[in-house]
């Protein structure tokens, strides 16, 4: 049974079931836990949350003995200190059933020279990921166009991009993705391909995959819409919502992805699923079976994440991209129930509440772009400020890391650039991205 009460009786022992307000106003990714720690406690009494739903049939109710209130402080939305939010024991248990009951993938054996792979900030690694990007961009056009002439794909002709795309994201983890962020041109099928592949890749070392199962859950993200080469009509060139019609037809790419892949006979069983259940929802909701939970795969359920946060992000014919951290928004409130929460969470942990791209209001009126992360507190990234919203004018970047700055400045929140008129901001934002990674090199 649900109850409405307000966050002030909030006690230990309550069993929570959602918590009223915007996500980014209270300090806990998952909704639904039972309040056993005495510091969440003390967060969500000094948070901005109203009121509480709670269920009293898997919790204590309001009445009985209090505990003694715990002093208001607030933590970081997400703590990333060592393992920072780690993944559920669901999550941890279904990906050691995957690693030890899965054929190991037919990767070549030598691995990746050491130097390529050791950690560099973000300013040393984006001209690497450029490259990455230009030259996967070509294997990839090269490929597509085979499978859609029929031919089946190999392992060898895509090893190479997940080869680049491991080592670029095991180098720095927000380097390709902020690069695919903030440019102007990212609306085509190689492009939603290659930035997948990355989130899925840099998703799967978050949660503590082996390197080779890291890699093929690269593949998987590379792979999944393969299928949308085999339809009779081409999405690109449709420039309204689809039609009832048209979404009935682009929906078989999942089972012609899957089918496609299986008959090649290259990919693995794991891989050739993910074409089949990236569009299925945690809550049952998706296609092209409408299953839900747990019997969506692991790989599915990662990739539906993916896919869904670089569509929001990315150009489409029909639609402008969202910002970075708007799109989180749009996961966990408007599209709540259709991901699992836990690799939700483990997502968001991965590349920051405000992820590298986005645009954030300051405290000081300005408008800047997160260019960095912050290991400790994704709360306070590096960012570039480059617009005064009180002149509505284009200001010489600067340079702020806001771990040095608190209490003098502060993130607001996300902000919509397009409400501003800025000119050619697209070329703008871009522009601050490059020179921000220039003088931190």
């Amino acid at each position: 049974m649900l109850k409405r009460i307000d966050v002030a009786d909030v006690r230990l022992g309550m069993f929570i079931h959602k918590l009223e307000g915007n996500w980014l106003k209270h300090p806990f990714w998952r909704t639904k836990f039972l309040l056993t720690d005495a510091d969440q406690l003390a967060d969500l009494h000094a948070s901005e949350v109203e009121g509480v739903l709670i269920d009293i049939e898997k919790g204590a109710d309001v009445g009985g003995p209090r505990p003694p209130a715990a002093p208001a402080r607030r933590r970081p939305l997400v703590s990333v200190t060592t393992g920072g939010v780690p993944p559920s024991d669901r999550i941890e248990a279904e990906r050691r059933r995957a690693v030890t009951s899965a054929p190991a993938p037919r990767f070549n054996a030598v691995g990746f020279d050491s130097r390529s792979t050791s950690p560099v900030s973000i300013a040393r690694e984006v001209g690497h990921a450029r490259a990455v990007l230009a030259r996967s961009s070509r294997i990839l056009a090269a490929v597509i166009e085979q499978a859609r002439l029929g031919r089946a794909i190999s392992l060898g002709q895509v090893e190479p991009i997940i080869d680049d795309l491991f080592a670029s994201v095991q180098r720095n983890p927000h380097a390709f993705n902020g690069l695919m962020r903030v440019r102007r041109e990212n609306m085509s099928l190689y492009a939603h391909a290659l930035a997948v592949s990355a989130l899925m890749i840099a998703l799967a070392r978050q949660l503590g995959f082996k390197p080779e199962s890291v890699r093929e859950a690269g593949l998987a993200g590379l792979l999944m819409d393969v299928g949308m080469g085999h339809l009779p009509i081409d999405v690109s060139t449709i420039f309204e919502d689809l039609s009832a019609g048209e979404r009935e037809v682009v929906q078989t790419h999942t089972r012609l992805g899957h089918d496609f892949l299986k008959l090649g006979g290259e990919m693995s069983e794991a891989v050739t699923q993910v074409c089949l259940d990236h569009h299925e929802r945690f809550d049952g909701s998706g296609y092209p079976r409408g299953i839900a939970g747990e019997e969506i795969g692991l790989l599915g359920r990662m990739a539906a994440i993916c896919d869904v946060y670089d569509s929001l992000t990315s150009d489409r014919p029909h639609r402008p991209r969202i910002d970075p951290n708007a799109a989180l928004t749009v996961m966990t409130m408007d599209m709540t129930g259709q991901f699992d929460p836990d690799l939700l969470a483990q997502f968001i942990e991965c590349i920051g509440i405000y992820p590298v791209g986005s645009v954030v209001r300051l405290t000081t009126d300005r408008l800047a772009l997160v260019v960095d992360q912050n290991s400790e507190d994704h709360t306070r990234p590096r960012v570039w400020s480059f617009y005064d919203i009180g002149s509505r004018s284009i200001v010489k970047p600067e340079d702020l890391d806001l771990r040095l700055w608190q209490g003098r400045c502060e993130i607001i929140g996300s902000d919509d650039a397009s409400l501003y008129d800025i000119p050619n901001f697209p070329a703008l934002r871009e522009m601050v991205f490059t020179s921000a990674c220039k003088t931190m090199h």
